[in-house]
Parts: structure tokens; sequence; C-alpha cells
């Protein structure tokens, strides 16, 4: 190799590759035509042409296969130095072989079907020429070593050496150590050739990775679902499982599917890279593989998981937030209320034909709250609430509210219920139960009144900042009205309530009660049969 700096090195493999990309487009587009005639030819059986047409297209392969080669080989590894001009002559020695024998073939045969004004092959030869000639006249400017970066950018080809030289700004050097590793991990080596598995697991060991190896698809599938790995480097060819399968496994795999995979292979076609990034390969390395880039590769694949990885905990963490966002609204709004909040309803009211509405309120409590502590009293009320509460998702009722220490209930709304009246009146029967069973435990000796009525009533969320789902309407009123006037441990219920309550319930007449704002009532005291 020529003694030269590295910077020189890259700038001149850089300079290369825009060459061969310059060389590319012409080139195919020879070769397409090329391709495109002999088809033609050989479809319509033109055996008068088909000796020329399987020169053309040989050339036209053997220029593509030089330009192809053009960043590979001592070319590539070899600057030119003082033999510049010589190495450009030999290149375009090179390029114009086979762009000569396109061109001679090609003149020959448009002479041939020259006095043939319908031969189909005319206009696609007449490209093919016109391609060629183009390329021959450019090729002398295009193909250029002898001329460093800066003087080519004052000359005709700028541009070239511009691109050059911002990529060589853009991508610099590569200055890691030949063991810097930034990245470590859990890596799983699937090889079936020991001595494969052996070199790459002592290399991944020695940059302070935590290695396992397997030397099958099936024993990589049983080493995943037994530990875990943060990186599978994963062979394609292996006797019993493809890698292709396993891969498609790991993939299809809830558990497994983030794991990343970079298949290692002997198999250097496109194809086959192309499938496997299809199937979600990380990335994918031609054997034998370069050290250098498969730690790149092998530290980028570890930081994009552990981003991920933080992605998912910061994720989990945002839905156990959410649920208990959502626990703590239902014990302020109902299910359905919510779901139409979410959906972006901004205002909530609806009227309801047939709700059965309970008002209760303790017995008592005040001069019992007077001899006791404040702690003593909210722990009393939160255990007899929470027993209400669970009783109400037991009957499917909606609590409302607790104001102190009233609390009210209603069923039949939001979500319809089969029988709101008896469902709330099993929840005014239960509710004298529990709070029997709570006095036992708080040895207090506190009762209940409670008053029902049946009818219409609208319900909707009230308030910006501390929102609240209420009920209102005439039927809310009355059942207040009726716990006010109930007796102690009794439940009072108007006669509207009564009539759809007969049967499964006993109904005693408390006879007519003057209630405010509704004149006289006849009302009833409900108790089990």
């Amino acid at each position: 190799m020529n003694n030269i700096d590295t910077d020189s090195l890259r700038a001149w493999r850089i300079r290369l590759a825009h060459l061969r990309q310059e060389l590319l487009s012409p080139v195919n587009a020879l070769l397409g035509y090329a391709e495109i005639m002999h088809e033609e030819a050989s479809r319509k059986g033109r055996q008068d042409v088909l000796p020329d047409m399987n020169r053309i297209l040989a050339a036209a392969r053997d220029l593509a296969s030089k330009v192809d080669r053009l960043v590979d080989g001592d070319r590539a590894k070899n600057p030119p130095g003082s033999a510049a001009a010589t190495q450009e002559q030999e290149l375009r020695h090179e390029l114009r072989t086979p762009l000569n024998a396109i061109k001679g073939y090609g003149e020959m045969l448009r002479e041939d079907v020259a006095n043939s004004s319908s031969d189909s092959l005319r206009p696609d030869l007449d490209r093919l020429l016109v391609a060629a000639t183009d390329m021959l006249l450019r090729l002398d400017h295009i193909v250029r070593f002898s001329v460093d970066v800066e003087e080519t950018s004052l000359a005709s080809d700028r541009i070239g050496s511009v691109i050059v030289s911002d990529l060589m700004r853009s991508l610099g050097p590569v200055h890691h150590e030949p063991y810097t590793v930034t990245e470590t991990g859990s890596i799983l080596v699937v090889d079936d050739i020991e001595a494969n598995r052996e070199l790459l697991s002592r290399r991944l060991t020695r940059d302070g990775h935590r290695v396992a190896s397997v030397g099958g698809g099936q024993q990589a599938l049983q080493a995943l679902a037994d530990d875990e790995f943060d990186l599978v480097l994963l062979d394609l060819m292996m006797p019993d499982i493809n890698g292709f399968d396993v891969l498609v496994r790991v993939k299809a795999d809830e558990r497994l599917r983030r794991i990343p995979v970079i298949m290692i292979t002997a198999l250097t076609e496109t194809e086959s890279a192309i499938r496997c990034i299809e199937a979600g390969a990380e990335d994918y390395l031609p054997k034998p593989f370069d050290p250098i880039l498969l730690r790149a590769r092998i530290n980028a694949c570890l930081h994009k998981k552990r981003w991920r990885d933080r992605e998912q905990k910061y994720l989990r963490r945002i839905e156990d937030e959410t649920a208990k966002f959502e626990r703590l609204l239902l014990t302020i709004l109902p299910r359905q209320v919510i779901d139409r909040l979410n959906q972006g309803e901004g205002m909530i009211a609806d009227r309801f034909e047939v709700v059965s509405v309970l008002f209760a309120d303790l017995v008592g409590f005040t001069e019992q709250s007077a001899r006791v502590t404040p702690a003593a009293m909210v722990e009393y009320l939160n255990r007899l609430f929470s027993e209400f509460d669970a009783l109400a998702r037991e009957l499917g009722v909606e609590k409302i509210k607790t104001i102190g220490d009233a609390y009210m209930a209603v069923a039949g709304l939001p979500d319809p219920n089969p029988d709101p009246f008896a469902a709330i009146a099993n929840m005014a029967l239960g509710m004298i139960d529990r709070l029997s069973r709570v006095n036992g435990h708080f040895g207090w000796s506190l009762q209940i009144r409670i008053g029902i009525h049946s009818g219409p009533v609208v319900a909707g969320i009230i308030g910006a900042h501390r929102f609240v789902y209420d009920v209102w309407g005439d039927t809310v009123n009355v059942a207040s009205r009726l716990e006010a006037y109930s007796l102690p441990n009794r439940i009072h219920v108007s006669q509207d309530a009564a009539r759809q309550l007969v049967g499964p319930f006993a109904l005693e007449p408390r006879g007519s009660v003057d209630v405010k704002g509704k004149g006289k009532l006849e009302t009833f005291f409900l108790s089990r049969i």
C-alpha cells in the first residue's frame, strides 16, 4: 500500500465511490436498453439480429460489472500518486473497451434494420447508441484522478469535488479505539459451528458482555425461554431450525419480540437480507464480518434497546397512573359518564323518566360525634359508607353523593336497571342491616332514616374545578322530604314507589303526611315479607 495518511485514503475512497455513482446511471441505462432489445429479439425469433444482440448484451454486462467493482479491489486500497495519469488511462481503457463494442455492434445492427421502417428494435437501438456515444464523450471528464480536491474545485467538475469535501467533513474519521465499547449487555450467540461460537463469544466477553452460546435454532428458542437477553446474534444456516424461522418465532412472541436480532451469515445475496429485515431483524452482517463494524452495530442495537426499555417503563408508569386516575374518577362519576367525557362531550345533561331515588340520614349522629374524637367519627363514617358503596355495586345502584352523615343513591341511571324499584328497596333494607353490623364493630347505637320516591329526574355534571354528577327534579325533592318525615330504622316510601313494590315487599300504610311543597301525600313503611 502507498505510504499515505488516513485522511487522504478516506478522501480517495469517497471520490472513487462518487465516481462509481456518476457512472452507474448511464451504465444502467445501456444495460436496460440492451436487455429490452435482447428480450424482444428472442421473443420474436429474430435469428438475423440475435448474434449481435448477444454481443451487445455481454458487453453491457461487462461494463456494469467493471463499474460495480470500482470501489473494491486494489484500486480502492491504492490511491493514485505520481502515476495518477497512468491509472486514469487504464480505467478509461477498461471502460472504453465494452463501450466501443456496444457502439460498434449497435451501429452494424442499425444498418441491418435501416431498410425496415416498421422494425420495433429501431427506437431502443437509437437510444442505446445515443447513450453509448454520450458516455464515451464524457468519460475523460468523469474519470479524473490526477487533480486534487482544491484544484478540482476550480475546474469544471467542481460539484463532484464539493460533494467529496462535504462528506469528509460530515462523517469525519473513526476515532474509536479498537476495543472501545459504549454499551454492554447480555448477548445470545447462535451458530452451529463451534469455532465461530467460540471466537465470537471470546470477543464479546472481552468487550464486557455477558455471553451465552448455543449450536442450533431449537437450543436458541429454549435459551430465550429460560433467560433474559438484550441481543441475539443469529446465524442463518443451521441444520435443525434455520435462523430465519427462529427469527420469525422470536418476533411472534410477545415477550421476545423487543429483543434486537442481528443476522450473521455467509449468504451475501440481497434477497436474504431483505427477507430478514422485513421479518424484524435489526441488522444483517455477512461473514466474514469486520470486528469493528460488528462492535459498532452491537453498540447501536444495545443503545436502542436501552431507550426502548425506558420507553416501555415510562409507558407502564403512564398506564398505572391512568388506571389509578380512572379508579379515583370512578369514585366520583359513573363509568358511562367518564366514557362520554373521554370522547369529548363538554356538556352532559340527560332526562330519565323512571328512576328510584333514595335519601338516608343517620339519627343521633351529631350528639354521638360530640362524644368521640374526630378520628373516631371519620373512621366510623368511612367504614359505614364503604359498606353502603359495596352494597350499591352489588345491586346495580348508583351512589350520587354523601353530605355529612347523609347518603343519596338512585336506581335506573345512568345505566338502565331492569327493576329500579326492587333494586332501591333492597338497597334500603341492606343499609339498615349493614348499619347494625358497623354499630356492633364500633360499639355504637346509631339508627338511620330512609326515604324513597320514584319518577322522572334530570341528571348531569355541574362544576368545572371539582365537578360532580348530580340529580335534580321534583322526584329528588319528594324523596328528601320523605326521609325527613321518616322514623328511625324505617324506610318511608311514597305511594308511587309503593305501587311498584307490592308483592315482593311488605308495605305498612303510614297515612297522609303533609309534605312541604306537595301537600298531603299517602305514604308507606317498607319492610321484608
